[in-house]
């Protein structure tokens, strides 16, 4: 993958100003190694769409109520449930560190939000290559907790994708992920181009948050 240093740096608050020759060397140094560490993986299913009055989503499997992600769903007949992990040993990674070098273990936590963010970028690429090639368009993905979109679809997602059994995705009973470093989304399917490809903070209504692009 090629990794954005970029978003290495607006995680870790340092916005448009540069980061000095030591910060960076560490940085680089923690990237060689969250890589080394990280064991990508992603499983997605398709399902029909019917999106209902009253901004109800039927995704066939379960069922949700949500204003942002109806609007993003407008005109599309089905939809791509989407996981993906940068596994578990990104987590003992950033564990270990927190235990005898904290100034690490915040630049692997900043990279590793960027990584995760970049592998699903590639591994969304594929996918609208191939549904193009098929004569059908992707929206935007669209993960739970943003906007409307409730986190506790966290769970019926994680269920249909059977996600703990083929890349390793549990759920604690606060709805977090294990691994840390994982994601969940929906995509929909359209037969109607759409010119939008944004994604992450430009798809999300915290408008204050620390980390906006």
């Amino acid at each position: 993958m090629e990794i954005n240093r970029r978003e290495i740096y607006r995680y870790l608050g340092y916005g448009m100003h540069e980061a000095d020759e030591a910060v960076t060397k560490l940085v680089e140094e923690c990237l060689a190694e969250l890589l080394e560490a990280a064991a990508p993986k992603s499983v997605t299913r398709e399902f029909p769409l019917r999106l209902l009055p009253d901004h109800g989503i039927d995704f066939t499997c379960f069922q949700t109520r949500s204003k942002n992600l109806s609007k993003n769903l407008q005109d599309c007949e089905r939809i791509i449930l989407f996981a993906a992990t940068l596994g578990a040993g990104v987590d003992v990674l950033i564990h270990r560190y927190n235990r005898i070098q904290m100034s690490k273990a915040v630049i692997l936590q900043a990279a590793a939000a960027a990584v995760i963010e970049e592998y699903c970028d590639e591994v969304n690429k594929k996918l609208k290559a191939d549904y193009e090639a098929k004569g059908l368009w992707l929206r935007p993905r669209f993960s739970p907790g943003y906007g409307d979109f409730p986190l506790e679809c966290q769970v019926p997602v994680l269920t249909v994708l059977e996600a703990g059994k083929r890349i390793g995705i549990t759920l604690t009973d606060s709805l977090l992920m294990a691994p840390s470093k994982s994601v969940t989304a929906v995509i929909g399917v359209s037969r109607k181009p759409h010119r939008c490809e944004l994604g992450g903070c430009e798809v999300c209504g915290k408008k204050d948050c620390a980390y906006r692009r």
